[in-house]
């Protein structure tokens, strides 16, 4: 239910949550953000490649990411392109902005009107912000293990709001979260995760950025493979299959893995592959020989046979 004040109409719902963004050494821009509110990834962050990353929380206007982007893209920067958007805003007040460019600057707002606790704190290249906090040590602490943690940035964004948990996070709860990291180099790992509902939703973001990198491991196995590089490709693969529990892929990492060594004629080295996957049920030996029909393994029915014997032990 809306409030009305001093005869204006009522404002919006509040977007209140906890977020951070950033820009790293190697020009990844990235947001991550928890909430206590479905789908806060859908709403809250904002990031483009060569652009910037904006994060977008408290009572705001849904095409606020979007304006403060196409500032970015025509050359302001994170300061003029949030100034000239908070600029005879009617209701700045309510407002709860960060944004960081390409070339790393930022630029933060907190409205005066903004529910407590509520505050941001900028670094270098990030900026961390909340609304509707516990308790106001949040943003420091998030600004804090942001600076000391190590890792890629999608790995410091998510320390980030661990940290704003462990500091007591939205005094509300627990109910979405989301991270988006796009690279700044060739090869970069990218991230688009959300988490709608969940009990635990930072520890539900982590379980998917960790699977994440099982898959961005494969591809880049398959990448390599299609370039001719099939060392390298089958290193990655290898890679790929010890970067989680099967568990976590139900044994398709350690599957394909295992086909690709088969493909270079390496069985040795393919059939543990292949057994670890056959532990989660048969559906990976029957698959096995479709994969000679569409020329991902050699039309060689000896081949096939030995492989899903060894699935079979």
């Amino acid at each position: 239910m809306g409030v009305r004040m001093m005869g204006r109409p009522a404002p919006r719902r509040p977007v209140a949550t906890y977020s951070i963004v950033a820009r790293d050494g190697d020009g990844a821009l990235g947001v991550a953000v928890q909430s206590h509110w479905f789908n806060v990834g859908g709403v809250v962050p904002w990031v483009e490649r060569g652009v910037g990353a904006v994060a977008v929380q408290s009572i705001s206007d849904p095409t606020t990411g979007r304006q403060i982007l196409a500032r970015l893209r025509s050359g302001a920067t994170a300061t003029e392109a949030l100034g000239s958007l908070l600029e005879g805003d009617p209701d700045a007040a309510y407002r709860q902005i960060g944004v960081v460019d390409a070339d790393g600057g930022v630029a933060t707002h907190t409205g005066e009107l903004c529910i407590p606790e509520a505050g941001h704190r900028a670094g270098g290249t990030f900026s961390a912000q909340a609304n509707l906090m516990d308790r106001a040590a949040v943003w420091p602490a998030m600004a804090e293990a942001f600076e000391r943690s190590t890792g890629d940035l999608a790995e410091r964004l998510l320390s980030a709001l661990g940290a704003a948990e462990a500091e007591g996070g939205d005094i509300r709860g627990r109910q979405s979260a989301a991270i988006v990291v796009v690279p700044g180099v060739e090869g970069g790992a990218a991230f688009d995760l959300r988490v709608e509902d969940a009990h635990d939703p930072l520890g539900e973001l982590r379980r998917l950025v960790a699977l994440q990198r099982v898959y961005l491991e494969l591809n880049r196995g398959d990448a390599m493979m299609a370039r001719g590089d099939h060392e390298a490709a089958l290193a990655a693969y290898r890679a790929a299959a010890g970067m989680a529990p099967d568990e976590a892929t139900d044994g398709e990492a350690a599957f394909w893995a295992g086909v690709a060594f088969a493909a270079r004629g390496r069985v040795d080295d393919a059939l543990p592959f292949l057994a670890r996957a056959a532990a989660f049920g048969d559906r990976w030996e029957r698959l096995l020989p479709r994969l000679a029909r569409s020329r991902m393994l050699p039309d060689d029915e000896e081949l096939v046979r030995r492989l899903r014997e060894a699935m079979h032990r």
